[in-house]
């Protein structure tokens, strides 16, 4: 039996890399029974028969986290790509992401691109925004009107890390990893004007070597859910909130009515920025909706 790493899924084959080579691999029923799936990124062991056929994955080693969308496990950190137009810079939505990755324990980065676009007034409005997510503790980088300067930046970032890639659709993703990677050739797409966000281009999720790290490209998606987070854990995936629930007079504080709320008094104080709070509801009022899970 040997192990290996699955770095691609297509078409029900499982792409195991063993440290030289690629082994096609098919899972064995048993996941399936047990309502299991291997996931890229997934340690494995596996066998194989006779050379030169398919190998079958016969377990699946513990994961230190998985995405549900898009299906991926032991991810080191997410690079999270958004234009400041053509899409236009969309905090709510960064907002779900930023909470989602760090609900599964995944470090973000947040890559801003297009910044050339950007009209002198709203590249002030965009630099308060830049400020309030650095204080906050995240990395922001910007490109203006090529991703060179970018991708020098990335490179020691991606540095030994499994990193994926998500954002908006037509963002510039697929031509950041065409820098990145130029033999990839990826099709970037094309904004639609109707819709305001391009068409899907990428068919499926693989992890690709660059700068010394693994990569992740993810099939195009606009949203994430917040289907695998409760409430009480809601707090703690926004880091200028958990740095101060401590104080709140109830331990499982919400931070929405209840008396003494460290939060609250911050947001008053102006120590946590107005639209952070606000989508904080908004996401609190989205699990206390969603439907019970039996």
């Amino acid at each position: 039996m040997a192990q290996g790493q699955i770095r691609k899924a297509l078409s029900g084959y499982y792409y195991v890399y063993d440290g030289k080579q690629l082994i096609q691999c098919r899972g064995r029923g048993v996941f399936r029974n047990r309502g299991e799936s291997p996931l890229v990124g997934d340690l494995v062991d596996y066998t194989v028969e006779t050379a030169g056929s398919d190998g079958t994955i016969q377990k699946i080693h513990e994961r230190k986290n998985e995405l549900v969308r898009p299906p991926i496990a032991n991810i080191d950190q997410g690079i999270l790509v958004f234009s400041v137009k053509e899409p236009n810079f969309n905090t709510i939505l960064l907002d779900r992401f930023l909470v989602v990755l760090e609900s599964f324990r995944v470090h973000p980065i947040i890559c801003l691109t297009k910044m050339d676009l950007l009209a002198e007034d709203e590249r002030e409005e965009l630099q308060g925004y830049i400020d309030d997510y650095e204080k906050m503790g995240y990395t922001v980088l910007q490109t203006y009107k090529d991703e060179v300067e970018l991708v020098e930046r990335l490179q020691p970032i991606l540095k030994g890390k499994t990193s994926v890639l998500a954002g908006q659709s037509g963002v510039g993703k697929s031509t950041l990893l065409n820098t990145l990677i130029p033999a990839l050739n990826l099709k970037t797409g094309i904004i639609s004007q109707s819709l305001g966000r391009g068409k899907h281009t990428t068919r499926h999720v693989e992890l690709i070597e660059v700068c010394d790290g693994l990569l992740a490209d993810t099939p195009g998606f606009s949203s994430f859910d917040f289907d695998e987070i409760e409430k009480e854990e809601l707090g703690a995936c926004f880091p200028e909130m958990e740095r101060v629930s401590a104080n709140c007079k109830f331990r499982e504080c919400l931070h929405l009515k209840e008396p003494k709320c460290a939060v609250k008094a911050a947001v008053e104080k102006g120590e946590i920025r107005d639209y952070r709070y606000k989508h904080y509801g908004q996401f609190m009022q989205e699990i206390m909706d969603r439907k019970p899970r039996y």
